[in-house]
């Protein structure tokens, strides 16, 4: 195998992301934007190794599942179909990022030692909110067997952290954002009045659902949900008495009016939240787009055994609601706690703080930005790490 050149001040990084999708599409939803944004905007040659191409043709339709090496967006994707796949055959890259402790192969990890200089090595983990996320963030983890060091790269909400993923251009992209022709292109009907509530709704299967779309039909004002397909879909169907709820249905009851939607392509995510009033995510991509978003929003977390993920969420709510008044942060912990399992979601007392959740919105989005943007400081970390 060749060993690529030292680099050299001016030319292109060469960044390797590893990822296995595990569930859903919160790993490969993380990579894949982490992967657009270091050849967008910072240049670097970035090669995307994943496991699971009929996944991330979801997100990205323009990813060909019968190819082993493709490209798209700049981005060079490779098939990554077995332990040995990667590092034989492979020059190893400037910088590798592990996402989400996936294991990298044990023949590109002999290579990496090969290489000189070495290359930066980057765990990146998942995101939380918790304290102890900023003493662990960038602490280096030696290699049992070979003069390799990794750095454990943790996003973050709070300063000392890799911060999360945020676009150069997304608040213009809001700002020009025209929610007429949207509407009337993605769900084929007029925006609906001022005197509507709209809520988007990305979720996990959840028990509270049904509680929460009996609150909107029976309630005293029109709320118009939009319903991108998905793992709720057929609780949606269930309520309604449909036999399913796919892309382009809509169904009525009492003040409540749904839509179905096809499967939002991740570029076109953001348009669905800004769209709404409301929204409704989940898992860590979603999560972080809400908060881009600027509206208030509920977030439903990946659960894990033993509720593991409670205190990721109390973590989450005390940035974010920390700004709001008591009244209003009860509200919002009362709430996302009941979306999460624990208890009815009670809809009214939710949105009668709308203005003040409105108001948090945008300024947490100003405080979020103060920690950075992970690419840019995973970037920044791969300089100081080379010495540049």
């Amino acid at each position: 195998m060749s060993t690529p050149p030292s680099h050299q001040a001016g030319q292109e990084l060469a960044c390797d992301i590893f990822c296995a999708v595990v569930d859903n599409f919160g790993d490969i939803g993380v990579c894949w934007r982490l992967a657009r944004q270091l050849r967008a905007e910072h240049g670097w040659r970035v090669r995307l190794f994943v496991d699971d191409l009929a996944v991330f043709h979801a997100l990205c339709p323009a990813v060909d599942t019968s190819l082993a090496r493709q490209e798209a967006a700049g981005v060079v994707i490779e098939h990554w179909r077995e332990p040995a796949h990667a590092g034989d055959a492979l020059e190893i890259a400037d910088v590798v990022v592990e996402a989400f402790a996936c294991e990298i192969p044990h023949a590109y990890i002999a290579a990496m030692a090969r290489r000189e200089p070495k290359p930066v090595w980057v765990n990146l983990e998942y995101l939380s909110g918790e304290d102890w996320v900023a003493d662990f963030h960038l602490r280096p983890s030696p290699h049992p067997r070979y003069p390799l060091e990794k750095s454990f790269f943790f996003p973050g909400l709070g300063a000392g952290t890799g911060g999360v993923l945020k676009e150069r251009g997304l608040d213009a992209a809001r700002e020009r954002f025209d929610a007429a022709t949207w509407w009337r292109e993605r769900v084929g009907i007029e925006r609906p009045d001022a005197a509507s509530t709209v809520i988007s709704l990305f979720a996990y299967e959840n028990p509270a659902v049904d509680a929460l779309l009996a609150q909107w039909r029976d309630g005293a004002s029109p709320v118009v949900l939009l319903v991108p397909e998905g793992r709720i879909s057929g609780a949606i169907a269930r309520f309604f008495g449909l036999p399913k709820f796919a892309a382009g249905a809509s169904a009525r009851a009492g003040a409540l009016q749904a839509h179905a939607l096809g499967f939002v392509e991740q570029p076109r995510f953001d348009e669905l939240l800004w769209a709404a009033d409301f929204n409704f995510v989940r898992g860590e991509d979603s999560f972080v787009r809400a908060q881009w978003a600027q509206k208030p929003f509920a977030w439903h977390i990946y659960p894990q055994a033993d509720d593991a993920h409670l205190p990721k969420l109390d973590a989450a709510l005390a940035h974010y609601a920390s700004g709001l008044s008591p009244s209003a942060r009860d509200a919002i912990n009362r709430f996302w706690h009941a979306w999460n399992g624990a208890g009815t979601p009670d809809w009214a007392d939710f949105r009668r703080h709308r203005g003040e959740f409105e108001a948090r919105a945008a300024q947490w989005a100003d405080e979020l930005a103060d920690v950075g943007d992970l690419a840019g400081n995973l970037v920044a970390h791969a300089a100081a790490r080379m010495g540049g």
